[in-house]
């Protein structure tokens, strides 16, 4: 049976992914004055202004102005592309609700909600083919237009992959890139899209003269990032997870601190998934966590290896109680979630980089 599985992925000039990397960004710098600062902070970019909203409660205090314009900056836009001087900036921001506090001081979690890890051996990065791709193409145009390869690109941008499984047979079945341009003829965007990115990037091995290719294909785009659209955090949550293959929980990752399980949870799901593949437990594997607000144990723990394992779901979930610690307090200590590596999680999914913690291998005690 013939089967379609598409996954999307945005550049970091994307307006969402702006506010994303102002959130963790403003995440950092407290967590580099204050390991244990408490923060939620949310962006929002329109037309005319900026708005950053959230808590904290830290010992330190950061510069968030600062903040901002260093990171219009880091990520390439100008005065001509995103003049951040004409915007009004307000910034609101409150320290933790003392409810809200009382239940983390108890080691409990930080709020209720279920979340989802996922795994799947069909890449190196233990991720769906779809989704690994679609990054893979963001990436290359942020490179490009870093490097001047094609020195007409601008920072807004978005990649999509359908991927047709057929019996044991794979291949792309359309490619869809589209990238924010300076002011020039279109054919000049699309060549060179497709030379220096695409081609780049999909092996040939899985492309045929049915694939599909679709650049640019409003024909235009050169107003792009928040001066073209609003931006929000946490509005880009599969392209941050896997991509519409798994399930995604109740809440977006950026801006929050690691005794928000929205995040750290959904990390430790992606560690136990990536370990029971890489352990060869089972080919493909979704796990679920969901917990109540100031309890520290998880209410429930749920695992799907879809038919790919030897071993019964009631043995994996004893394998998992096993090597694992689901604390809210347990998890920040086995992947050390208290450093500034945020940013680094922002762009391009917030799986599959080696360096991160949630991503390391280990062995597993049956």
């Amino acid at each position: 049976m013939k089967r379609i599985v598409t996954s999307e992925s945005v550049t970091e000039g994307h307006p969402d992914k702006v506010c994303d990397l102002l959130s963790d960004s403003i995440l950092d710098a407290y967590l580099t004055i204050d390991p244990k600062s408490r923060v939620a902070v949310e962006c929002m970019f329109g037309k005319n202004y900026l708005l950053i909203t959230g808590e904290v409660t830290s010992k330190g205090e950061v510069d968030i102005k600062k903040i901002v314009y260093d990171t219009i900056k880091e990520i390439g836009y100008t005065k001509e592309t995103l003049d951040i001087d004409k915007y009004n900036i307000i910034i609101d921001i409150s320290k933790q609700s003392p409810d809200i506090s009382m239940g983390v001081d108890n080691l409990g979690a930080g709020d209720q909600g279920m979340m989802y890890g996922y795994a799947t051996c069909e890449t190196d990065e233990l991720l769906p083919l779809s989704l690994v791709l679609a990054h893979k193409l963001t990436k290359r145009l942020t490179e490009c237009r870093k490097k001047k390869i094609l020195d007409f690109l601008r920072p807004d941008g978005k990649s999509q992959v359908s991927v047709e499984y057929l019996d044991n047979k794979i291949r792309i079945d359309s490619v869809i890139v589209s990238s924010q341009h300076d002011d020039i003829d279109i054919n000049i965007v699309r060549e060179g899209i497709k030379k220096e990115v695409i081609d780049y990037v999909i092996p040939s091995n899985l492309v045929d003269d049915n694939t599909k290719y679709f650049i640019n294909p409003t024909g235009r785009f050169v107003i792009g990032g928040p001066t073209g659209d609003s931006g929000l955090t946490g509005r880009k949550i599969i392209v941050d997870t896997y991509g519409g293959v798994a399930h995604h929980g109740g809440g977006a990752f950026s801006g929050k601190d690691p005794t928000k399980v929205d995040r750290s949870a959904s990390y430790m799901c992606r560690f136990i998934a990536k370990n029971i593949v890489a352990n060869k437990l089972a080919d493909k594997c979704e796990v679920s966590l969901s917990y109540a607000i100031g309890v520290a144990d998880p209410t429930s723990i749920n695992i799907d290896t879809f038919n790919t394992s030897k071993y019964s779901n009631e043995e994996l979930i004893e394998i998992i109680k096993k090597n694992f610690d689901l604390t809210p307090q347990g998890i920040i200590k086995t992947l050390d979630l208290l450093k500034p590596i945020y940013k680094e999680t922002t762009n391009y999914g917030h799986f599959g980089k080696e360096n991160l913690p949630w991503e390391q291998i280990i062995k597993l005690n049956k």
